[in-house]
């Protein structure tokens, strides 16, 4: 009987020490019940199996309830990870980048990358070849990278 309320347990818990703990719990729980439980009946593999999930929801509870303990380095982490700072930077720095491109080449890498468009859609669209689009696009992003390489460098 241990095995099957095992398996039941790991499949909530999704952690083999508890739910062996869970199943000895319960077991030391029908141990003491043992006069008013009729072994190898229907009604005990209900009353363990009752038990058992009762005995998951407890715990799960009573997680809910305790606040979490996180460590120093897990806050600054957090306050990193949620720091907006760096990627409106980032943006910025790009934003300003392509304004000094030329408008044709601005306006490839904008069709491209910021409407998601083919290379044969943005040569329709821009009324040129599609060779045309493939080399402003290579000419565009070599000087985008140049442009960022020295907002980078360039302090304050």
């Amino acid at each position: 009987m241990a095995v099957p309320l095992f398996s039941f347990a790991l499949r909530f818990t999704r952690d083999r020490t508890l739910a062996e703990d869970v199943v000895q719990e319960v077991l030391v729980r029908a141990w003491r019940r043992a006069g008013h439980l009729e072994p190898g009946s229907d009604a005990l593999r209900g009353w363990l199996f009752t038990a058992t999930r009762n005995l998951l929801t407890d715990m799960w509870r009573a997680k809910a309830r305790r606040p979490s303990i996180v460590s120093s380095e897990e806050v600054v982490d957090l306050a990193v990870a949620a720091d907006d700072v760096d990627r409106v930077l980032r943006r910025q720095a790009l934003d300003d980048a392509l304004y000094q491109l030329t408008p044709k080449h601005r306006d490839v890498l904008m069709q491209i990358y910021y409407e998601g468009r083919s290379l044969a859609e943005t040569a329709h669209r821009l009324g040129v070849p599609l060779g045309t689009v493939k080399s402003r696009t290579h000419h565009a992003l070599r000087e985008l990278r140049l442009l960022l390489q020295e907002i980078e460098v360039q302090p304050g």
